[in-house]
């Protein structure tokens, strides 16, 4: 099975992914791998610490003159910044009060990671609950692409709304999904049409001088993914749940559709499913695709569309901020920080391409093998005409 651990603390010295049960004879690239981490890095409101760091990998293992040997892959990122940091997050020695944090701020994990893990100092748990994290999602995410991307199976994403800043879904209808990726391209704000950068652009730094923050919604999307992948047989093998876990577990997504998702609800069976056509050539397809390329907890051969919906990031910058208590005196404070990002949601929407890419990427293997990749590529090109031919 396809599987990655990943490693590091936001101002450690590195972090790191290993990923296990990747093929042989997989051309790979660090460039690819930079050329991603770099589109996580961009997007208007990001703040200082994309400017520290210029994240590019370092494969260590796995490789050998560009090629996958099938066994694990170690990718490494480093942190510039951990200069500034050493007797900070030193692995050795005595600690140090100097950056200790002892007030939770409330949205993030440290009130909680504190008392689980018995930790006074939150440092402990804000320097890995950090999105800071995602760095080697994207890295791995990418090294999925390149196997999905081989098997002409693309992924994308787009934003859909920054705080109340939304884009125009009848306009929207009117892109294909490679349009709308190919615009969200070019935007600073990652949407899908970059005419409209400077509206956003100024309603950002509106909220960025009221002290505020912002969320929003984006969209991920998979094309030519095969029919079947998952499976309805149990509860945990079902791929819209997989999907589901992997998105929601980006730091600050609290809500995660596939398809019309929710507006499902509020209409009428005849309007919530798609209809099924064949033709000779191109065997079963629909004209819609409200259930997103997911029925029964398995591809139908659609696009797989996920929608996700982030929190604003919750370190404010306002005179009447967020209330919290400090953990050891248990005075009452005002939890203003200064704090990096406005707003993260064109980057997030760069992390949830990497999520659904690795989950897809793990489906394949398991369905048609995970040994070597050539032997692969023909099991699903045998796999893709048999379902033409059903």
């Amino acid at each position: 099975m396809l599987r990655f651990l990943n490693a590091g603390e936001s101002h450690g010295p590195a972090l790191t992914a290993i990923v296990e049960g990747y093929p042989s004879n997989v051309k790979v690239s660090s460039d690819r791998i930079n050329y991603e981490l770099s589109r996580r890095q961009k997007g208007y409101g990001r703040g200082g610490r994309m400017k520290i760091e210029k994240d590019t990998v370092e494969i260590l293992s796995g490789v050998r003159f560009g090629i996958t040997l099938g066994s694990p892959i170690t990718l490494m990122i480093r942190n510039k910044d951990w200069e500034n940091w050493i007797d900070i997050m030193a692995v050795e020695g005595e600690p140090t009060d100097k950056r200790q944090i002892l007030e939770p701020r409330p949205g993030h994990a440290d009130l909680v990671g504190g008392i689980k893990y018995g930790f006074y100092d939150l440092r402990n748990v804000l320097e890995r609950a950090s999105a800071r994290e995602t760095t080697t999602r994207v890295a791995v995410g990418a090294l999925c692409k390149i196997l999905l991307e081989d098997v002409g199976i693309k992924i994308g994403s787009y934003v859909l709304s920054i705080g109340e800043k939304k884009v125009d879904p009848d306009k929207l209808k009117s892109l294909t999904f490679e349009e709308r990726f190919e615009n969200a391209e070019k935007s600073e704000v990652r949407i899908p049409f970059p005419e409209n950068d400077q509206e956003f652009k100024e309603y950002i730094d509106r909220m960025k001088e009221e002290g505020e923050s912002l969320g929003g919604v984006f969209e991920v999307y998979a094309l030519n993914v095969p029919m079947g992948l998952g499976s309805y047989s149990q509860w945990d093998k079902r791929l819209d749940g997989k999907i589901a876990q992997a998105v929601m577990s980006i730091q600050a997504i609290k809500g995660v559709e596939i398809g019309d998702g929710f507006s499902l609800a509020y209409t009428t069976g005849y309007n919530a499913h798609d209809d099924i056509f064949w033709e000779k050539e191109r065997g079963f397809y629909r004209k819609t695709n409200r259930a997103g390329g997911l029925e029964g907890g398995m591809t139908n051969g659609e696009p797989i569309v996920v929608r996700a919906a982030m929190k604003p990031i919750p370190t404010l910058m306002r005179q009447k901020s967020l209330k919290s208590v400090n953990i050891k005196t248990k005075e009452p404070f005002d939890a203003a920080k200064e704090r990096s990002d406005i707003t993260a949601v064109p980057a997030a929407a760069v992390v949830a391409e990497s999520m659904l890419a690795f989950v897809l990427a793990r489906e394949i293997l398991e369905k048609f093998g995970n040994d070597n990749w050539l032997e692969i590529k023909e099991r699903i090109e045998k796999y893709r005409q048999y379902v033409r031919e059903f």
